[in-house]
């Protein structure tokens, strides 16, 4: 396993399990058999409505509390500043821990970014007072970032967007990189996860020939070759499974070494079409949800 090293000097290993549309009764054995296998990174978020089951798979695998590397996200209905610090409460009260090692803000909400700055503030309280070892962003486009930075002080450790081969958002990274910012993607092996309402015509990734024919080259499947692409490029990638095999397929890939030749091939796959929600439609909505108390 490789560790990146964030702007405060925090280590993450690169590669973590991903629990966003888990079903909560699946998410506890997923997360054990991770930490069984290998991983020491896990990603989760108060509205993927499972903390509590990763928490119980932490524990279920009897890996210390310390060699993990948690992140979590709080939603938009506790932005605020108050609200966020207790969105922290609820948080590590499901997760059953008494610290995090990166709490992100989940969305920008740009109709209402007065409140995500607040939030982010509570975040810097969290780092400030030892609570959080490192604070971030999701799925924060260049403006969003700009904002931020403009009315807070810590600049982000992190920043969880969507990225696969079909959507390399290269201006986010970017940005990112300007500011010493880490660029975590989430469905990192191709943006195949369905989200209702968006994208029509849905293209798998991991039918594409270039991607298939890289796999073939080196012996792996796919979706490692995609993972493989993302971390020689630097970046955090966190897929997402609940199926055994492919959990441990998953963080069998630092064996091998992608050629200049094999990343720009898959460069060039970018499509620039986005397969998740835009950060930056009004989705009012979002605010509705109600986050569960601990």
């Amino acid at each position: 396993m490789i560790d990146l090293t964030l702007n405060n000097g925090v280590t993450m290993p690169t590669l973590g399990l991903g629990v966003y549309q888990s079903a909560p009764e699946d998410t506890a054995a997923a997360v054990a058999e991770a930490l069984r296998v290998g991983y020491r990174h896990i990603d989760t978020a108060a509205a993927y409505r499972n903390e509590r089951e990763v928490g119980e798979g932490l524990r279920r695998s009897g890996v210390d509390r310390d060699e993990v590397f948690l992140e979590t996200k709080v939603w938009v209905s506790d932005y605020g500043y108050d609200q966020t610090l207790h969105a922290f409460e609820k948080a590590t009260g499901k997760l059953g821990v008494g610290t995090l090692d990166l709490l992100i803000l989940h969305q920008p909400a740009p109709t209402r970014f007065d409140t995500t700055v607040a939030a982010y503030r509570a975040l810097e309280t969290l780092l400030a007072d030892g609570r959080v070892r490192a604070i971030g962003v999701s799925n924060f486009m260049p403006h969003h970032l700009e904002k931020l930075l403009q009315e807070t002080a810590v600049v982000p450790a992190v920043n969880q967007v969507e990225l696969h081969p079909y959507f390399a958002q290269r201006d986010v990274q970017r940005a990112d990189a300007d500011h010493g910012i880490l660029t975590q993607a989430w469905s990192p092996i191709g943006g195949i996860t369905f989200y209702p309402g968006w994208g029509d015509e849905r293209r798998n990734v991991m039918e594409d020939p270039t991607i298939v024919d890289i796999a073939r080259t080196h012996g792996k499947s796919p979706a490692q070759i995609m993972l493989r692409w993302g971390i020689q490029q630097g970046r955090s990638v966190i897929p997402k499974s609940t199926n055994p095999a492919r959990i441990a397929e998953n963080l069998d890939v630092f064996d091998i070494e992608l050629s200049a030749d094999d990343l720009a091939r898959i460069d060039a796959l970018d499509t620039g079409v986005r397969g998740g929600p835009d950060p930056d439609q009004p989705r009012d909505a979002f605010f509705d949800v109600v986050i569960d108390e601990a």
